[in-house]
């Protein structure tokens, strides 16, 4: 597997990006940049990125290169300047200190390139009591009152994979970061830090809900409202199959749709009846028990009920709309999404499959005209993180 060919056309082509190697949030972001035809270089480290599957299959590496940098060994971190002088942005995922501590900190980089958007990718942030502090997705997203929303009441929270507080509330908020600081770059001249943490970005997500909350329209428990399984027109329901159904019909017009196609009567004012809300939710949950979750798909699928299957990763990828966007795409034998968003003018694709750690240094060493880019060595274990 060869990524020499990486640097695309997307709207970042020309922009150049060092990604210095993690796990979890900051390989996303990067990937998200790869897509959109940055030029994206991972230095990885000698032994591995540690993620716990092969590389190969490592798709958030994709649309990258790859070089491998000692940054222990005693010419490792000037390296890692000569790429950051070369760059437009470098992105780390350590914890605070830590790049300071071997040699690539802001301050060193920017002493070779005043205009790099440097960006780091923490969970508790580069300040604050917890800064120092190891952890994951679930930690983050706890703390932030997210986790204590998702679930149904009296049960534990409900644990939303890492896509909540790394991706979300991380990965998303690091590239808008980046990408503004770019521009403020670009403009200016002047390159500057960017403390993208994953607590931060997660509370920031809650933003509507914490105004629904001081108006009085949102309670401060689970399963209590609107929009997080409260409702009995917005929530999941079990077929008879052992499938689910996805139910959002908020609107009135599309409650009346709803009713219609699942056949109940007489509960049009239970809408707006909080006293009823448990018997609706009781003859809906009936009706859906009654068929398979396929049959109920055919009954909603040329309706605005809001209603639909909840499907399985596997399943995801086969439905009919989903394959008509070419939502997910095929590459290197990995079923995978496509890039996303979509451009008009500056087309997106996956052009290559997971850089493997060295593949592309020599390519990368005469594009950015660093000769003998070095690509053996080993970063100490404890040095690795993901920003948590």
């Amino acid at each position: 597997m060869t990524t020499a060919g990486t640097p695309g056309q997307g709207p970042l082509h020309g922009v150049r990006v060092v990604e210095l190697a993690g796990i979890g949030p900051g390989p996303f972001a990067c990937m998200l940049l790869a897509d959109l035809g940055a030029d994206v270089v991972r230095v990885d480290r000698p032994g591995g990125p540690g993620l716990g599957i092969d590389p190969a299959y490592d798709v958030t590496n994709r649309n990258k290169r790859s070089v491998v940098v000692d940054l222990k060994a005693p010419d490792g971190p000037a390296r890692v300047l000569d790429l950051a002088a070369r760059a437009d942005v470098l992105v780390e995922g350590y914890r605070p200190g830590v790049a300071e501590r071997l040699g690539v900190g802001p301050a060193a980089c920017h002493a070779r390139n005043p205009a790099l958007v440097y960006g780091r990718m923490t969970g508790w942030g580069q300040d604050g009591p917890l800064a120092e502090r190891a952890g994951h997705d679930v930690s983050y997203i706890a703390l932030t009152g997210t986790l204590g929303m998702i679930g149904r009441p009296g049960e534990p929270p409900a644990v939303p994979a890492n896509l909540l507080g790394d991706y979300a509330g991380g990965s998303l908020y690091l590239v808008v970061g980046v990408l503004a600081a770019l521009h403020h770059a670009r403009a200016t001249g002047t390159g500057q830090v960017v403390d993208a943490a994953i607590v931060d970005g997660t509370a920031h997500l809650s933003a509507m809900i914490h105004g629904m909350l001081a108006a009085g329209g949102w309670q401060d428990r689970r399963g209590a409202n609107l929009l997080d399984g409260g409702c009995p027109y917005y929530g999941t329901y079990a077929t008879a199959d052992g499938g689910y159904m996805a139910v959002g019909a908020l609107e009135p017009q599309f409650y009346e749709e709803f009713l219609r196609l699942l056949g109940l009567d007489g509960l049009t004012r239970a809408r707006t009846d909080v006293t009823r809300w448990d018997e609706l939710r009781e003859r809906v949950a009936a009706r859906f028990a009654s068929r398979t979750r396929d049959e109920w798909t055919a009954v909603f699928a040329d309706s605005d009920a809001c209603v639909a299957p909840v499907l399985s990763l596997r399943e995801a990828p086969h439905h009919p709309h989903l394959a008509a966007r070419s939502t997910f795409t095929g590459h290197g034998g990995i079923t995978q999404p496509a890039p996303a968003p979509r451009f008009s003018a500056t087309p997106t694709a996956v052009r290559t499959g997971p850089a493997l750690p060295g593949d592309g240094a020599a390519a990368v060493a005469r594009d950015w005209g660093i000769p003998g880019l070095v690509t053996d060595g080993a970063l100490p274990d404890d040095l690795v993180a993901d920003g948590d």
